[in-house]
C-alpha cells in the first residue's frame, strides 16, 4: 500500500471499454509526515476521493481486487480516504557534526 495526495486527473476519451465510468486520478505518493516523494501514479479512484486529499493507494493484483476493478486492466488503484496518520517514532535529531 502507498500514502500519496491526489493532485490531478486524466481525461481520456479514447480508452478500454471496460474503464468506462471510472475516475481516473494523478497521485503523488507521500511520507507519512506528508512530504512529497517523487514519481505520480495514475490510479482508477473507488472511493471518491477529492482534490489535495491523503489516500491509500494498492497495485498490482491487489488493484484489481478493489471493487469495481474486476477483470479490468487497472494496475493503480484508490482504495481509502485518510483522515490521520499517527506515528510511534520521534523524528531524527539534528545532526550536530560540523562539516
Amino acid at each position: 500500500m502507498i500514502l500519496a495526495r491526489v493532485v490531478g486527473t486524466v481525461v481520456a476519451t479514447r480508452k478500454d471499454p471496460r474503464l468506462e465510468g471510472h475516475k481516473l486520478l494523478i497521485v503523488k505518493p507521500i511520507t507519512p509526515d506528508g512530504k512529497d516523494e517523487s514519481n505520480y501514479l495514475i490510479a482508477v479512484d473507488t472511493v471518491s476521493a477529492g482534490f489535495r486529499e491523503r489516500v491509500i493507494v494498492v497495485g498490482g493484483s491487489s488493484a484489481r481486487m478493489a471493487e469495481g476493478c474486476k477483470d479490468k486492466p487497472v494496475d493503480q488503484a484508490i482504495i481509502g480516504i485518510v483522515d490521520s496518520v499517527d506515528l510511534d517514532e520521534a523524528p531524527p535529531a539534528p545532526s550536530t557534526r560540523k562539516k
